[in-house]
């Protein structure tokens, strides 16, 4: 908690600089905070100094789920010290929703906060877009920690593709990618005329999935430049998308990029949907004349772009928004609900179920008609052309189990707490799938402000249990977790 509280401020002060050079009031404020968490974590590792550095699996859960909740807390701060915003709900819910990516808001008003808190704003869920964790296990073993346990509990998924022997540099390679795509993109925004802030800032939020803007009107603030929601697409795919398969393709192994199972289903369900969409908007919806840019084709452009983008913004969990989805058709509103449980590819900086736990589910559910008729055969799932080992399929059948039950429970307490149907469902839905937009009061054009202050709570709670793929959290809240064995 000590380390992660100090690159917590670390960050800060970043954050700081930043303010700084635009002059915008909170440069003490954000290097107070600064400060403040940096003390904290010095405290922290003082005070645990002669303890055994030994991470057993309980405590990699403990450490990760503790470490997000301490990280947010910590990471409030600068908002709440320069009054930014002065509502300690608002202030973590913010927070939380900033590290686990999800990207819903409580601003009113994005444009008014000062350039640092918008830069900060940003800078959180960069940071837990790949995991804070597997940050920290890259420099934890220069404190004779080891590293595994905490990389088990961050990425719980069933992809165990390693690109390294040993998981530091796994943490590392992982990390460059990610730093690399994101120097890319902020370029190449700044080249289409984005400025240089707006250009950083989006680029942080697109390789996180995050979906933080620094305009009120998210992406729809660039309806009239094609070429920057073109990027923002592009990049959104590749965050979608596992990160493995970026290694191997700068490694110019590229047939394994395509011959992916996931990979190709993650791109099919991306080019259909977005098909379908695209003609439900052109033929049945009204998309304003303002929309397209008089250069480009018009309305049939205009209708795919946005259909393109809402797609890959909500399959990704990315969140930005180029349009309001939820005043097109009614089918549509329902498609997009749908989709913000599909999730992107296991790997990736994305929420959501996941492609693969959906692929092998369908794979079992099909299989077991062949069971039925022959009682007797031994018929494996297979995935990528390997046999997927029973217990593996029984973690993905419990999760999505668990899943669909914190779905329902999710969508109940904020029923309870006086959100009508759609509002509860969608965010729920868009709280545990880490998506940012949701449905009736919370939709894309809206923002999570006017949930009252225990609903502000709970969905900070479905944010971290659903970033965390529901194991990490829900295991420590069980009584045998606390047994000792």
């Amino acid at each position: 908690m000590g380390l992660l509280l100090l690159c917590n401020g670390g960050f800060m002060l970043l954050a700081a600089v930043v303010s700084g050079i635009y002059k915008d009031g909170a440069t003490m404020d954000i290097m107070l905070a600064s400060i403040t968490t940096m003390f904290v974590g010095v405290l922290a590792m003082f005070y645990t100094r002669g303890h055994k550095k030994e991470v057993k699996r309980k405590e990699g859960y403990l450490i990760v789920t503790l470490g997000w909740i301490v990280m947010s807390l910590s990471g409030m701060l600068p908002y709440l010290f320069s009054g930014g915003i002065p509502n300690v709900t608002n202030a973590f819910f913010e927070t939380i929703s900033g590290y686990t990516t999800t990207g819903a808001s409580i601003l009113d008003d994005i444009e008014a906060l000062p350039e640092g808190l918008l830069f900060w704003r940003s800078l959180t869920h960069w940071i837990g877009g790949m995991g804070i964790i597997v940050l920290a296990i890259a420099i934890l073993p220069l404190l004779g920690i080891g590293g595994m346990q905490l990389f088990a509990a961050e990425a719980p998924g069933p992809s165990a593709d390693k690109l390294h022997p040993r998981i530091t540099d796994t943490a590392k390679r992982l990390w460059l990618i990610y730093f690399g795509y994101t120097v890319a993109e902020a370029l190449l925004l700044k080249l289409a005329g984005m400025s240089f802030f707006d250009a950083i800032n989006h680029a942080m939020a697109t390789l996180s999935t995050g979906g933080f803007s620094t305009k009120n009107a998210s992406l729809a603030y660039w309806n009239n430049q094609p070429l920057i929601q073109y990027i923002v697409i592009f990049f959104m795919f590749l965050a979608g998308s596992n990160f493995v398969l970026s290694y191997f393709a700068f490694k110019g192994k590229v047939s394994k990029v395509i011959k992916d199972e996931e990979f190709k289903y993650y791109a099919g369900f991306v080019l259909v949907f977005t098909v379908l969409a695209a003609l439900v908007i052109y033929f049945k919806a009204n998309v304003p004349m303002t929309d397209y840019h008089p250069m480009v084709l018009g309305e049939g452009e205009s209708a795919f772009r946005h259909s393109l983008f809402q797609v890959i913004a909500v399959i990704t969990t990315t969140g930005f928004v180029s349009a309001d989805f939820t005043s097109w058709t009614p089918f549509l509103t329902v498609f997009f609900f749908g989709m913000m449980f599909l999730g992107g590819s296991a790997g990736s900086t994305a929420g959501g179920i996941k492609v693969m736990r959906h692929l092998l589910i369908i794979k079992n559910g099909l299989l077991e008609f062949k069971r039925t008729l022959h009682i007797n055969a031994i018929i494996p799932v297979r995935y990528n052309n390997k046999t997927v080992k029973e217990h593996i399929v029984y973690n993905i059948i419990g999760f999505f189990v668990l899943y669909m039950l914190l779905f329902i429970i999710g969508s109940l307490v904020l029923g309870f707490l006086g959100l009508d149907f759609e509002s509860a469902i969608g965010g729920a839905a868009s709280s545990l799938g880490n998506v940012g937009p949701a449905l009736g009061s919370l939709n894309p054009v809206s923002n999570f402000n006017g949930l009252p202050v225990l609903g502000k709570w709970w969905c900070g709670f479905l944010m971290l249990a659903g970033r965390l793929e529901l194991f990490t959290v829900l295991i420590i809240l069980t009584p045998y977790f606390w047994k000792k064995t």
